[in-house]
């Protein structure tokens, strides 16, 4: 392995059960952060139904996979019902969020313009 670990928050060299790195928890959001910074940004996320983040902008296209249930995704005037095994790109800097229709899990991928 290399000294520096640009990964973090998961097992190196072992198969894993991507959905299975974040648990529900009642009324709640849970994350769990793989990599933060400049260019890329992966989190996991697991949210209780109900639960949402609320309409903002980011710097970054922000890739969103679903690996569990479903939710509703707002991007500027749109509403999307994205759900397991879907795929949705939320563009940079236009306002988005997210509300769980059902209990859901994601990975959530945000990646920035170096310049």
């Amino acid at each position: 392995m290399s000294e520096q670990q640009l990964i973090k928050n998961i097992d190196f060299a072992k198969v894993i059960e991507m959905s299975e790195l974040v648990d529900y928890q009642e009324g709640r959001v849970v994350s769990r952060t793989l990599s933060q910074g400049r260019p890329l940004s992966v989190t996991l996320f697991a949210f209780d139904k109900g639960e949402e983040i609320s309409t903002h902008s980011a710097g970054g296209d922000a890739l969103v996979y679903i690996m569990d249930g479903s939710a509703e995704v707002k991007i500027a005037d749109e509403n999307f019902v994205v759900s397991k095994g879907q795929t949705i790109v939320m563009p940079a800097n236009i306002p988005h969020g997210l509300t769980a229709v059902e209990r859901f899990k994601m990975l959530l991928v945000v990646v920035f313009d170096l310049k």
